[in-house]
């Protein structure tokens, strides 16, 4: 069976480049939403300024009335024991709270899609050190994939890490997924797993890896909102997530800055995007 017949989309270069347009724009999105965050503000005052950011730039939110029911907002903002797709609204925001933030954004029909976990002031250390073994995670993910390797090695890198760092909860129910567009397509990319299954890392594959890590069970229930995911027993969550892809040279994370060169290029993993 191809990669169409499976219902995977191979990108040409050309559509990768302009990926990376939208995907940019969300990295920029969220280094402003974390520039933003303090004790006192809501997480709908968030929301309306990366409303603002990426209509602002052409783009159009991804999040806004997608699926069923419609979600309500351009961000996701899930707060403590909030996992992921918490809707913003009236919540203030308190120090020693932490926020997931979850943002994506179309530009000429193409999609980009990441996330950031940030602290609200003071955060206790435990909490501190959820924030840095799971963005940790992302990019020993990231770092794992290889031309020619599968799906599944990511997941494997995620899993491998976290837990050599301690006795964490890894979300198995919600996955990243393949990106491009539409925000959501095949394949699921699982943060658990073993090695070397799954689709091939093909060029023109576009994923979007997102590691939710909490401090005690991975069981979630869901709010009666439809959306907003919570851990089953009150453990605060991280969540931290990028789109990327794979060039003859090597990776290319399209929604960070800088392209993810100086993270990759620490783990020792060759650089394959272009210099902004």
């Amino acid at each position: 069976m191809g990669f169409r017949d499976r219902g995977i989309e191979i990108k040409t270069p050309e559509q990768i480049d302009k990926m990376r347009v939208a995907g940019l724009l969300v990295g920029q999105t969220l280094e402003l939403l974390r520039s933003s965050v303090r004790p006192g503000l809501t997480t709908g005052e968030l929301d309306a300024i990366a409303e603002d950011n990426i209509r602002s730039a052409g783009g159009v939110p991804s999040f806004k009335g997608y699926s069923h029911p419609p979600f309500p907002a351009t961000i996701c903002a899930s707060v403590n024991d909030q996992v992921v797709h918490g809707i913003p609204g009236g919540r203030t925001l308190e120090s020693g709270d932490v926020l997931s933030i979850d943002c994506g954004a179309i530009v000429d029909g193409w999609h980009g899609d990441a996330a950031i976990t940030v602290a609200v002031g003071e955060v206790r250390p435990e909490v501190a050190e959820l924030m840095e073994v799971t963005e940790e995670s992302l990019w020993r993910g990231l770092a794992a994939a290889r031309l020619g390797g599968r799906v599944s090695d990511i997941g494997h890198a995620v899993e491998s890490y976290v837990r050599s760092r301690g006795d964490y909860g890894i979300l198995e129910d919600y996955t990243g997924h393949g990106i491009g567009t539409q925000m959501h397509q095949p394949p699921n990319v699982p943060n658990v797993g073993r090695p070397g299954r799954g689709p091939k890392l093909v060029r023109g594959l576009a994923l979007a890896v997102e590691p939710m890590v909490t401090l005690g069970s991975a069981e979630t229930d869901l709010d009666d909102d439809e959306w907003t995911v919570v851990t089953s027993d009150g453990s605060w969550a991280a969540h931290f997530e990028h789109t990327f892809t794979l060039t003859p040279e090597g990776a290319w994370v399209l929604t960070a800055l800088d392209g993810g060169e100086q993270r990759l290029r620490e783990l020792g993993v060759p650089f394959g995007g272009r210099r902004d």
